[in-house]
């Protein structure tokens, strides 16, 4: 018989997880939930896994990841042992086991340590700056060439390895036995869950949400692909510069809403925000709206005078490409994506 590990729950609630031993299996989160089914009960089989502190259970399983956080089941507990924020804790604690580096860990854990990052990369662009005597041509160009290394260093150099962790401790590690030509097959299911989420259409009064959510993965992939590849700052095209600022905009006017949600506290999933979550939606909003305002400048002939405002939105992208992408928040987009692709690889 398995010991139990009581040591799993306090390493738990640092990464946000409330008193989820007020449960006592009573299953009515899982009655609830519209998203769990005979083959994928949850949440109430992740309740019993924490309480029981069955890590390797958790790290093998998907259910954190299939979750899509409506609250129903938080809503309805009658212990009140908030089953959902648990399962968003047990995401950021699958964060940090999946990641290599372990700084995933550490930020989601101590505040200190992230404001710390934050104002240290802040400080390395000043530096830079000052560096080049605040050269306004030779920063953008930089920054620009910032934003086409960091994309491939952080996916090559962090990411991939740790959805390659993923991989391993979901099918590899149980010694589930995939053949080849089904990791092909499935791969559209990839593609499809990560540019839609759709899964989350099937939970209750959800739609909206969704919404929501689809319109600002299109907003910040086409912000991404502006200013990136397209090189909005120093572009002529009409047409480029249109489409930044039309990008731009639908990222700070769907972020403003997440935020007002998470000041108001009136919905379920907004109720127990995390600094992680603050930061995820915060800096998405300051970088939609500084980029906003930088073509804003270049266009009326004042940048060159307010090279401080270059300034404030590349430090908001360092810290967003080097802090929140490859260790906050930002990182749930992409093992939620491939959680459902091994979903479906594993069917097989």
């Amino acid at each position: 018989m398995a010991a139990i590990n009581i040591d799993f729950g306090k390493k738990l609630s640092e990464f946000g997880a409330f008193d989820f031993n007020a449960c006592y299996n009573c299953g009515t989160c899982t009655a609830v939930c519209s998203l769990s089914t005979e083959e994928d009960s949850f949440p109430r089989e992740m309740l019993r896994f924490s309480v029981l502190g069955m890590e390797d259970d958790i790290k093998s399983s998907l259910k954190p990841w299939l979750c899509y956080y409506c609250g129903q089941c938080s809503t309805y507990c009658p212990q009140e042992a908030n089953p959902a924020e648990l399962m968003m804790s047990l995401r950021r604690w699958l964060t940090s086991a999946y990641d290599w580096t372990k700084l995933s860990g550490l930020l989601y854990r101590s505040l200190t340590a992230t404001i710390t990052a934050m104002v240290i990369l802040a400080l390395g662009v000043v530096a830079f700056a000052i560096s080049e005597k605040f050269d306004l041509g030779r920063i953008m160009h930089t920054g620009h060439l910032f934003e086409m290394i960091a994309i491939g260093s952080v996916f090559l150099i962090i990411l991939l390895p740790n959805i390659i962790r993923m991989w391993w401790l979901i099918i590899l590690k149980p010694g589930i036995r995939v053949p080849l030509i089904k990791y092909v097959s499935s791969f559209w299911d990839l593609i499809l869950h990560m540019f839609t989420q759709k899964r989350a259409l099937d939970c209750d009064d959800n739609r909206f949400r969704w919404f929501e959510h689809f319109i600002l993965v299109i907003g910040y992939l086409g912000l991404l692909f502006t200013t990136v590849f397209l090189d909005w700052f120093a572009s002529e095209s009409l047409f480029v510069i249109v489409l930044g600022y039309f990008v731009s905009i639908i990222v700070f006017i769907i972020t403003i809403d997440f935020v007002y949600d998470r000041i108001k506290k009136t919905k379920e999933i907004s109720k127990y925000s995390q600094p992680s979550d603050w930061m995820f939606v915060v800096w998405l909003f300051l970088m939609g709206i500084s980029a906003f305002g930088v073509r804003l400048f270049i266009d009326l002939g004042i940048m060159e005078r307010n090279i401080w405002l270059y300034l404030v939105h590349m430090i908001i992208l360092v810290q967003w490409a080097l802090i929140i992408v490859p260790f906050g928040k930002w990182t749930h987009f992409l093992y939620r994506s491939f959680a459902m692709y091994f979903q479906k690889v594993k069917e097989s």
